[in-house]
Protein backbone atom coordinates (compact mmCIF):
# COMPACT_ATOMS: atom_id res chain seq x y z
CA UNK A 1 0.00 0.00 0.00
CA UNK A 2 1.25 3.63 -0.97
CA UNK A 3 1.05 6.03 2.38
CA UNK A 4 3.65 8.68 0.41
CA UNK A 5 0.43 10.55 0.40
CA UNK A 6 -0.65 9.64 3.91
CA UNK A 7 -0.86 12.46 6.39
CA UNK A 8 0.62 11.52 9.85
CA UNK A 9 -0.07 12.51 12.94
CA UNK A 10 1.87 11.92 16.28
CA UNK A 11 -0.70 10.51 19.28
CA UNK A 12 0.30 12.98 22.38
CA UNK A 13 -0.46 10.52 24.89
CA UNK A 14 2.87 8.19 23.55
CA UNK A 15 6.24 10.49 23.83
CA UNK A 16 8.21 8.76 26.23
CA UNK A 17 11.49 9.79 27.49
CA UNK A 18 13.25 8.05 24.44
CA UNK A 19 11.16 10.37 22.27
CA UNK A 20 9.31 7.21 20.74
CA UNK A 21 6.45 7.98 19.65
CA UNK A 22 3.28 6.70 17.58
CA UNK A 23 2.24 7.96 14.52
CA UNK A 24 -1.42 7.48 13.04
CA UNK A 25 -2.62 8.02 9.37
CA UNK A 26 -6.25 8.33 9.13
CA UNK A 27 -7.25 6.24 5.32
CA UNK A 28 -10.98 6.12 5.33
CA UNK A 29 -11.46 2.78 6.24
CA UNK A 30 -8.48 1.57 7.57
CA UNK A 31 -5.36 3.25 9.85
CA UNK A 32 -2.02 3.37 9.59
CA UNK A 33 -0.09 3.32 12.75
CA UNK A 34 4.14 3.58 12.50
CA UNK A 35 6.92 4.60 15.12
CA UNK A 36 8.10 7.93 14.10
CA UNK A 37 11.96 7.44 15.05
CA UNK A 38 12.10 4.99 12.29
CA UNK A 39 8.90 5.46 9.95
CA UNK A 40 11.21 3.93 7.28
CA UNK A 41 10.62 0.47 8.89
CA UNK A 42 6.94 0.35 7.35
CA UNK A 43 3.53 0.77 9.10
CA UNK A 44 0.95 -1.63 10.28
CA UNK A 45 -2.28 -0.62 8.50
CA UNK A 46 -5.84 -1.70 10.28
CA UNK A 47 -8.96 -1.89 9.75
CA UNK A 48 -10.54 1.33 12.04
CA UNK A 49 -12.70 -0.81 13.52
CA UNK A 50 -9.92 -2.90 14.39
CA UNK A 51 -8.31 -0.23 15.68
CA UNK A 52 -11.26 0.83 17.61
CA UNK A 53 -11.45 -2.02 19.14
CA UNK A 54 -8.03 -2.44 20.65
CA UNK A 55 -8.84 1.25 22.04
CA UNK A 56 -11.14 0.47 23.60
CA UNK A 57 -9.50 -2.56 25.37
CA UNK A 58 -6.94 -0.41 26.49
CA UNK A 59 -8.83 2.22 28.01
CA UNK A 60 -10.74 -0.93 30.11
CA UNK A 61 -7.38 -1.75 30.95
CA UNK A 62 -7.15 -5.68 29.38
CA UNK A 63 -3.71 -4.59 28.66
CA UNK A 64 -2.52 -3.32 31.98
CA UNK A 65 0.30 -5.29 34.22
Amino acid sequence: MDLSQARWVKATASASSNGGCVEVADLDTAAALRDSRTPEAGAHVVARSVLAAFLDDVRAGRYDR
